[in-house]
């Protein structure tokens, strides 16, 4: 039987070898389609130097996690830092960290120089070392150069010093084709709103009177290390007045009986990232002023939401937020005229989703808002925010609710990616009845 049992382990592990190297081959031949995809957008003898980041420090000789500039991996899939890509449609060149026993055996192998051009899909692999003194020979006199020091590549002073002012800028060209979601792009977000959504609702079958917002926080960092994701930015878990603040991170706080909490946090799976806010009663149960400011906030979401589809302005969705929220909220009284709406809902009600949590990509093209395109990936936030305000009745202080949702713009009209989380108050009220904590 043990026999057995090994062969077979074997067996499965050979196959998961092998499908690992499909999958890897198949993201080679989509980046370098990718690069194929920008020179063909460019000038006829372009030539696109795109750099990686470097490490960062965190603290003494301690590095912050690494992850790569974002279009230098969209273009090339290469993960390590230090790295420089130069390529025209006659040549693609990597340069790399070169291989270091050393080195290696503190931090982790390194793909190195002689296995680049294989890895890579590259015609030449360089030191990175030896960058400044072969750059040269890859610009010819009659190329157009495009280059922008986006990334924190400890060369790119060097580089700009090099071009002396003469670069192309890259960034507008490429941040309009990472707008445009392919198939693959849109998997992986939706694996990662996927993920989020799990971790939501398992957070709302934790939360109850007396713990603290970090406890919280731990249970959705376990959900995504337990599947192999990061997070896409930093977790906000806001209990109370805490989810009036905009970009509270602290997460140290106890949460009270009868408050609110408001979760914003979403992973990054594959390069790619998720964002989804919701906000529930700590005790599982909304009061009723709670309830009608949710309601509110939620019928905002649900009107912006409809509005997505190829051709509708990217505004619209703001428009119809804000409309919805002067309007409701002056039939409360809690608002006398719609000039002061930025004192309950300061923010926009959505921004483009992709390889960054708040991706790339222009909101106007000659002054004016564009249109909405299929692959396009928006979020969509709308929130209410009322602090202590002794003109406004005290059962609203300190509510603060925000929802969004991640949304792909399809053919005909929209996708919600993360329609997994629940957000109506009766299925949120129902999930948090099965409280485990």
């Amino acid at each position: 039987d043990s026999t057995i049992l090994i062969k077979s382990y074997l067996f499965h592990g050979i196959v998961l070898e092998l499908v690992n190297r499909v999958l890897n081959s198949i993201w080679k031949m989509i980046h370098q389609k990718r690069r194929q995809e920008l020179l063909s957008r460019l000038s006829e003898n372009a030539l696109v130097i795109v750099s990686s980041n470097s490490e960062q420090t965190r603290n003494n000789d301690v590095n912050y996690p690494f992850r790569p500039d974002s279009s230098f991996w969209y273009l090339t899939g290469f993960t390590e830092p230090d790295a420089i890509a130069v390529f025209s449609n006659k040549n693609y060149s990597i340069f790399v960290r070169p291989k270091d026993k050393t080195k290696e055996i503190w931090e982790g192998e390194r793909l190195g120089v002689k296995s680049a051009p294989k890895i890579l899909l590259a015609d030449n692999a360089y030191s990175i070392d030896d960058f400044l003194k072969t750059i040269h020979k890859l610009i010819e006199k009659n190329s157009f150069v495009y280059f922008d020091d986006s990334s924190t590549n400890k060369l790119n002073e060097n580089i700009s010093s090099i071009l002396a002012g003469d670069a192309k800028p890259l960034k507008p060209v490429i941040s309009e084709m990472r707008l445009i979601k392919d198939s693959n792009e849109i998997q992986n977000i939706q694996t990662a709103a996927n993920l989020a959504a799990k971790a939501h609702m398992k957070a709302m079958t934790k939360v109850s009177p007396g713990l603290y917002e970090y406890q919280i926080a731990a249970e959705i960092d376990a959900e995504f290390r337990s599947e192999n994701a990061d997070h896409a930015y930093p977790p906000i878990v806001a209990g109370g007045k805490n989810g009036c603040v905009l970009h509270y991170t602290k997460n140290n706080k106890v949460l009270n009986d009868g408050e609110l909490i408001l979760i914003d946090a979403g992973c990054e799976s594959l390069g790619y990232a998720s964002d989804i806010t919701r906000t529930f009663p700590i005790n599982g149960r909304f009061s009723k002023a709670q309830k009608q400011i949710y309601q509110i906030v939620l019928s905002a979401q649900k009107s912006a939401i409809a509005s997505i589809k190829p051709g509708e302005k990217v505004s619209t969705p703001h428009e119809i937020a804000c409309d919805t929220i002067s309007r409701e909220l002056t039939k409360l009284g809690i608002m006398k005229d719609k000039d002061n709406l930025s004192e309950f809902y300061m923010h926009k009600t959505g921004h483009w989703l992709g390889l960054d949590v708040h991706d790339v990509g222009e909101y106007k093209i000659d002054n004016d808002f564009r249109d909405f395109e299929e692959g396009m990936v928006t979020t969509v936030e709308p929130g209410i925010y009322i602090r202590k305000n002794d003109k406004i009745d005290s059962k609203y202080w300190n509510i603060g609710i925000r929802i969004e949702d991640d949304v792909l713009v399809t053919k005909n009209g929209h996708q919600v990616l993360s329609e997994s989380a629940v957000k109506e108050v009766k299925d949120i009220e129902n999930l948090m009845s099965q409280n485990i904590t």
